[in-house]
């Protein structure tokens, strides 16, 4: 297929290089153009605008944040402006239940498709391409996007046909993640400070009851004191916690675990570590404990 693709971060260009090995035709567009001249090395074509990535049937974006998508769909030239008739924009990234049903409302005004497409999984899975895509979009413009899916993610959870429904899960599924990681932080910090062996502590949270992908892959991290340069930012983390209490809110649902971890991300925001990878959480738990 002939593919649009814009955000080549840490997810973005992985995820990309794989439509490239599945054989599809990709012209990419980053606002930083040294990160599209590996791509281009591998058979890439390289947009100089956001309007030259919109002229294939399908557009991609990996973006950031709520004013990232919207500068790229709702800007001059914009994605909005330069897709055509029949084409579909998949929005890959973590954005707003408002956002998404203000994309799903203008695309279908232009004639457009729109499909959420958030994703689970970390840089290395998406190099793997073993991301969990939660989809969320009509019948037939899901099916047109099947086999890029296919090519990016080990498995593809269709929720409904209303495309904010995939954006409140993925955001939900990251508060949950948030919710591991500050437990996990209090918990080492409990047993450090006591005088147990991390890794030994560990062993025995992934031996018995704790044994999820999730405790495996952050317990590691946290037990090794890592600080890890391409995972997930602490400020994206606060990004999201804002987002699900903004979703809580509109339909009068209580999250106080949410309203705790939006602060302790803040507090690490605040502290200079707003690029920091978001598992740490724990580093903050370590320091309420005077470690």
């Amino acid at each position: 297929m002939d593919v649009g693709f814009i955000g080549l971060g840490n997810m973005g260009a992985p995820m990309a290089r794989n439509l490239l090995k599945a054989g599809h035709r990709l012209i990419v567009y980053n606002r930083t153009r040294s990160k599209v001249e590996s791509l281009a090395r591998e058979g890439a074509q390289i947009a100089d605008r956001i309007a030259d990535a919109c002229q294939s049937e399908i557009l991609i974006t990996m973006l950031a944040d709520d004013p990232a998508v919207e500068d790229v769909v709702f800007g001059e030239r914009g994605a909005l402006s330069a897709l055509r008739r029949d084409a579909i924009h998949i929005s890959m990234s973590t954005i707003s239940v408002g956002l998404s049903v203000h994309l799903t409302e203008a695309h279908g005004k232009a004639g457009q498709g729109y499909v959420a497409a958030p994703v689970f999984g970390r840089p290395e899975a998406a190099a793997a391409a073993k991301l969990f895509i939660i989809a969320a979009g009509a019948d037939a413009m899901l099916k047109r996007c099947h086999q890029l899916f296919d090519a990016m993610g080990q498995e593809t959870f269709v929720i409904s046909n209303r495309p904010s429904d995939a954006n409140l899960v993925k955001f939900s599924g990251n508060f949950l993640i948030a919710s591991v990681l500050e437990s996990l932080g209090e918990a080492f910090a409990l047993v450090r400070k006591s005088g147990i062996d991390p890794h030994r502590y560990l062993n025995i949270l992934t031996s018995t009851l704790f044994s999820a992908p999730v405790y495996r892959t952050y317990g590691t991290i946290i037990a090794d004191e890592k600080l890890p340069v391409n995972g997930f930012k602490m400020s994206l983390g606060l990004k999201d916690m804002r987002l699900a209490l903004a979703a809580a809110e509109a339909l009068a649902v209580p999250m106080p675990v949410a309203s705790l971890l939006r602060d302790h991300f803040t507090e690490g925001v605040a502290q200079g570590e707003s690029d920091a990878d978001w598992s740490g959480l724990a580093r903050l738990a370590a320091r309420r404990a005077g470690l």
